[in-house]
């Protein structure tokens, strides 16, 4: 567990490499969130996490998008998922779909991925696998810009339970 106190003492360097998990292979929001600190809770630090996102570029927030793998996709069946994706995959039983259920998020992930240039992403850890394939079907009908919005709300919600299992005030 880190600190909230010590993690206010950080440099720049060292804050960004302690919280580099907390954002799907992307440390450069928690990097820029640094500017913010010293922060007075959690909520606070994550707050100005996603006020760095919300002031991201469309590129940037792309290409956070894409750092995200497939729910049950073949960075998972080649176990190259971050510690943290493997474990809130599982938790959500992912990693225990019957034949009939991979193909059905295979085809869904196929279908979003060519409709939106994206992965579907979920708060996996809110959801289990029959609203999660639910709300790949229903999301497949939205315009590009409210899936990026959508997707940042849910990278949101992944960061911040991430930053709540790791921080401690």
């Amino acid at each position: 567990m880190l600190s909230l106190s010590m993690l206010n003492t950080l440099d720049h360097e060292a804050f960004t490499t302690a919280l580099h998990f907390a954002f799907e292979l992307s440390p450069w929001v928690v990097e820029r969130a640094w500017d913010a600190h010293p922060f007075a809770s959690v909520e606070a630090m994550h707050d100005a996490m996603m006020s760095v996102l919300d002031a991201a570029t469309t590129a940037d927030k792309l290409a956070l998008i894409r750092a995200h793998p497939e729910l049950a996709g073949k960075a998972a069946i080649a176990k190259q998922l971050t510690a943290e994706s493997n474990a809130e995959q599982a938790s959500a039983g992912l990693d225990k779909l019957t034949p009939d259920e991979f193909a059905r998020f295979h085809a869904l992930n196929a279908a979003y991925n060519t409709r939106f240039g994206f992965p579907f992403i979920i708060c996996v850890r809110l959801n289990d696998k029959a609203s999660i394939l639910e709300a790949m079907a229903a999301r497949l009908s939205n315009d590009e810009a409210s899936e990026i919005a959508q997707a940042i709300t849910q990278i949101g919600l992944i960061s911040k339970l991430r930053l709540l299992d790791a921080v401690t005030t």
